[in-house]
Parts: structure tokens; C-alpha cells; sequence
């Protein structure tokens, strides 16, 4: 039945290699201990106290609360797809809650820093040069997360209207407005680049690697490391500080949070309700340094 389920969540649900890797990671996990705590050997019949005891477990063994609820999370998908196929006739989920955790506040960069890496670093003017700038611009300028920039098409950008269609999470659709420098930068490169690799480039996809085919998520990561390395000393430099870093931009300048997780395509506004507290941090400085009751 893992099998089963694993190929439910890959077709069906059309979940990200990665989240399907974790997925698969998990259920293994879960396996392996119930057959050597209960030499039980299909998950599927696993109790409540079985779950709770795997859960008990991961918790002894230092195990992050974050990563225990996304287990958690896991094991309520495969109970519930054995529920609706008939398998069980109850869940042995209902009675098990998620772990509390302490919000983090998100990492990002200020907007000093990105506005000189964006207006004063000199990146060269080859293709390798445009698209490193372009993923910077497109991070930062449009918030999209690290697999939406990498599956963005060709088609996706609509020159005319001035926006990119991006395929988000669950297979959801939004349109996202893109200012007028970024489309210049884009029509730059898409031109670089048919200099460089001719009728060789990937026709399909907008970012391409060194050698002409759909960039791959390293590559990504690492000219997002590097270039954001020029100008902050944060420990964490990743695509997704970017994506905290528009968000957190957008907020400070007074943008509606309703407009954000639109934006970011959060699916409830209480994920987006996180970029609060650094605004309610800017808040309590500027009242901090200017107010006379303050000290």
C-alpha cells in the first residue's frame, strides 16, 4: 500500500520531487520502526500508540520540532488515503496533534544592501553575467519561490501585460505584475542568449545553465550565495531569503498583507502573517529612538 500511496501523491496530488523524496524518506522511517519495536510489517495497521510511540521517539532523539511535524504531517496523508480506500475503518491519526513551535522570524536582507547589489555591482555583460543578474532581479523582484523560478517558461512571460505566470504549489496558478527595468533585462538576455547558444538553447524554459539547457536548482542556490555574499555577512543566503526579503520589503512600504500572500500564493493569510513581526520590530526601534517616553 506505500507503493500505492507514494504513486497517489506523485500523479495525483503532483507534488515536487522533493517534497515526494521527503514524503517516501518518512513512511521508510516509520516502516523501519515499526518492525523493530512491534515486528510489524505493513504501516497501515499501526495504531495510535504505535504512531505515538514513533513520534515520542523522534523527539528523544533531538529531532527539531519542525522536521516532527512535517513526519506527522506525512503519516495524516498515508492514514487518510488507506481511509478513503477502505484499508482501515478508522484513522489512528485523529488523536494525534502537531508539536507546538516557536515561530521564527524570517531571515532577509535590507534594503540598502540589495539595492547595491542590484544598482552597483557590475555584473559582465555576457550571458553567464545577464542571467545571474536576471534570477537576483527575478528573486527579489517578483518573490517566487526556488522551483517556480526554475520551471518558468518561456510562455509564462506576457511582454504585453507586463507579468509572469508562475505554477506554484499544488499545481495553483498566479499572475504577478513585473516592473518595466526587469522586462528590459529580460529582453536582454533572451537576446544574449540566442547569441550564445543559437538553435542549441532549451526552447522551452527562461533560465538555462552554462550549457544551454533548464538550470537546475544548485545552480540557483549557489549565484544567490555568492552575489548576496558581496553585500551582507548574513550566515543564511538562500533564494528563499529572497522571497523573505520582497515580502518583508513590500510590508515595510506599507503594502496590504492581503496583496502579499496573494502574491507570494500563500493559501491562508496566516502564512504570510509572519512578515509582521519584523515590521512590529521597525515599529518599536523608530519609537524606541524618537519618542520621549521611551527610555
Amino acid at each position: 500500500m506505500v507503493s500505492l500511496f507514494l504513486e497517489h501523491i506523485r500523479y495525483e496530488k503532483r507534488l515536487s520531487h522533493h517534497t515526494l523524496t521527503a514524503y517516501r524518506i518518512d513512511i521508510d522511517q516509520f516502516q523501519t520502526y515499526l518492525k523493530s519495536q512491534y515486528e510489524l510489517e505493513k504501516p497501515e495497521n499501526a495504531t495510535f500508540q504505535m504512531i505515538r510511540s514513533w513520534i515520542v521517539s523522534l523527539v528523544e532523539t533531538g529531532l527539531d520540532k519542525t522536521s516532527v511535524n512535517r513526519k506527522i504531517a506525512t503519516l495524516r496523508s498515508f492514514f487518510d488515503f488507506m481511509l478513503r480506500r477502505k484499508v482501515i475503518d478508522t484513522d489512528p491519526m485523529l488523536k494525534v496533534s502537531a508539536l507546538k513551535t516557536s515561530k521564527k522570524i524570517p531571515v532577509f536582507v535590507e534594503e540598502k544592501p540589495m539595492e547595491t547589489l542590484l544598482d552597483d555591482v557590475d555584473f559582465p555583460d555576457d550571458f553567464k553575467g545577464l542571467r545571474d543578474k536576471l534570477v537576483l532581479e527575478l528573486l527579489y523582484g517578483t518573490g517566487i519561490r526556488l522551483a517556480e523560478l526554475v520551471g518558468l517558461k518561456m510562455t509564462d512571460v506576457n511582454l504585453y501585460e507586463k507579468t509572469i505566470t508562475v505554477l506554484g504549489k499544488r499545481n495553483k496558478h498566479r499572475i504577478i505584475p513585473v516592473p518595466n527595468p526587469l522586462f528590459a533585462l529580460i529582453q536582454h538576455y533572451q537576446q544574449t542568449k540566442e547569441t550564445e547558444f543559437g538553435p542549441k538553447a532549451d526552447p522551452v524554459y527562461l533560465i538555462l545553465s552554462d550549457q544551454g539547457v533548464k538550470a537546475y536548482p544548485v545552480l540557483i542556490q549557489r549565484i544567490v550565495k555568492r552575489y548576496l555574499g558581496l553585500v551582507t555577512t548574513l550566515e543564511k543566503r538562500s533564494p528563499h531569503v529572497l522571497r523573505h526579503t520582497y515580502a518583508t520589503h513590500l510590508l515595510n512600504r506599507g503594502a496590504d498583507l492581503n496583496a502579499i500572500k496573494d502574491l507570494l500564493g500563500h493559501s491562508s493569510l496566516a502564512a504570510t502573517q509572519i512578515y509582521t513581526h519584523t515590521t512590529i520590530d521597525k515599529l518599536k526601534k523608530a519609537y524606541n529612538q524618537a519618542h520621549p517616553k521611551a527610555g
